[in-house]
């Protein structure tokens, strides 16, 4: 099942800030007291009742102004508008109903998405019960009281949240194919590459980087078996990002195509060479434990000797460092220029990151790593690895159970991941490790 997307949207100074980073569990916006001070749209991963889903905070939606910023950033929360599952619509009780709230609302109403209508700084039930009241009038139904900075309310706004989630995804089922998201920078050629895929121009395709504001669903077949692609509008750099507005915010559409797929295809340029940006989407990618390939794009491009790919290879595994277990190939989106290899490192791909080890095996393999390298200890105490399992697949996760956790260090786990790299292969898949501690028998 797809991880839901929430948005969390109102005029400025209401509080969404304050509430996404309570939801949160981290002061990731920043909280001020100035109004138009959340110009990025920010993205976390939140847990309630065994549902796990994104939220994006948002700057405030002004329906109606001529300042740039205040444009800007209502491009924005439509941008987020369009790509939520469910809308958290923030009031401020304090400030009342106010003729921006109508029209926001009714901007939301066009949406026709599920709508929660928070009524944000409820410090004090008794004294503002009536004045919450008074935003029945929005015609949006109850209106939910909360206090972000005092934590009350919000677990019953979070409840009819997730009710919304449950509607969906019984009424609609998803198709069971292997889904690929195309991520890059704007202008890679993720757009082309999907053409050449189908072999017909269903994406449109446009020199002017920007062009694919929406992720597109499309169902490609090869050799017989069928795989959902999905174009995704590319991410600029900051400093260009400021100047052209729109562009920006299609980031969230990128992190809600790769909470949807099961493997990524991350194109770079092979004229630019890889960036600091690249590996910022790559990182979203990793983070999520997402299958992987990279795809150096307009291959055919540039003057190559016989050392062109090695420098290639180079630059990209300093820059990728934490994926150097994604599959590196060169194409061309224009020519064709291994397209064959891209479909082929795939079918691997999918087939790894769904790869189980049986527990007896997994142990035989702990127990040689061990002895081949000792474990590491502090102040007379030695790390003590007892067992480990398997417990998930998309990505392979396993728990490894220790006598203390504070012992497990980042280059031991690092050691254990290659070994268990070196028995299985797992390319193109990131592997998971969740430490647990066990007490001794007798202890």
């Amino acid at each position: 099942m797809s991880r839901e997307v929430v948005a969390i949207v109102g005029r400025p100074n209401v509080g969404k800030s304050t509430l996404f980073n309570k939801l949160a569990g981290a002061k990731i916006s920043i909280v001020e007291d100035t109004p138009g001070v959340t110009r990025d749209r920010i993205y976390a991963d939140v847990e309630w009742l065994n549902y796990n889903f994104t939220i994006i905070d948002t700057g405030g939606i002004e329906p109606t102004t001529d300042d740039k910023m205040l444009s800007y950033m209502r491009k924005q929360a439509e941008v987020a508008i369009d790509t939520a599952s469910v809308i958290v619509f923030v009031v401020d009780v304090k400030s009342g109903l106010t003729d921006a709230d109508y029209k926001v609302a009714d901007m939301l109403r066009r949406a026709h998405k599920p709508v929660v209508l928070c009524v944000n700084k409820v410090d004090n039930r008794e004294k503002l019960q009536y004045d919450v009241f008074e935003f029945y009038n929005l015609g949006l139904g109850e209106p939910f009281a909360i206090s972000s900075a005092q934590s009350t309310g919000i677990g019953d706004m979070l409840d009819e949240v997730v009710s919304h989630f449950y509607e969906k995804n019984t009424d609609n089922e998803e198709i069971d194919l292997p889904r690929i998201a195309v991520i890059g920078k704007p202008n890679v050629g993720k757009s082309s590459l999907i053409n050449k895929l189908l072999g017909e121009e269903r994406v449109i395709v446009s020199d002017i980087a920007g062009t694919t504001r929406d992720a597109v669903d499309t169902i490609v077949k090869y050799n017989g078996n069928e795989y959902i692609f999905v174009d995704t509008a590319g991410l600029r750099r900051k400093n260009k990002i400021e100047k052209e507005g729109l562009e920006r915010y299609s980031i969230i559409r990128t992190v809600s195509a790769i909470e949807k797929c099961d493997i990524v295809v991350l194109l770079i340029d092979a004229v630019e060479g890889i960036t600091e940006q690249d590996a910022k989407i790559a990182g979203i990618a990793h983070e999520r434990g997402k299958g992987a390939i990279i795809a150096v794009n307009k291959w055919d491009a540039i003057e190559k000797d016989d050392k062109t790919m090695y420098k290639y290879l180079g630059n990209v595994d300093t820059t990728l460092s934490y994926m150097t277990y994604a599959p590196k190939i060169f194409i061309s989106a224009l020519t064709g220029l291994r397209i064959n290899k891209l479909f082929e490192n795939i079918d691997i791909v999918i087939q790894n990151h769904a790869l189980r080890v049986s527990t007896g095996v997994l142990n035989d393999v702990l127990y040689d790593a061990t002895a081949m390298n000792q474990p590491p200890s502090d102040k007379g105490k030695r790390l003590k690895l007892y067992y480990m399992t398997q417990v998930s697949i998309k990505p392979p996760t396993f728990i490894i159970f220790v006598n203390d956790k504070s012992l497990m260090h980042f280059s031991y786990k690092r050691y254990i991941e290659n070994r268990i790299r070196e028995s299985f292969g797992f390319k193109g898949t990131p592997i998971h490790f969740i430490i647990r501690e066990r007490k001794e028998k007798g202890k």
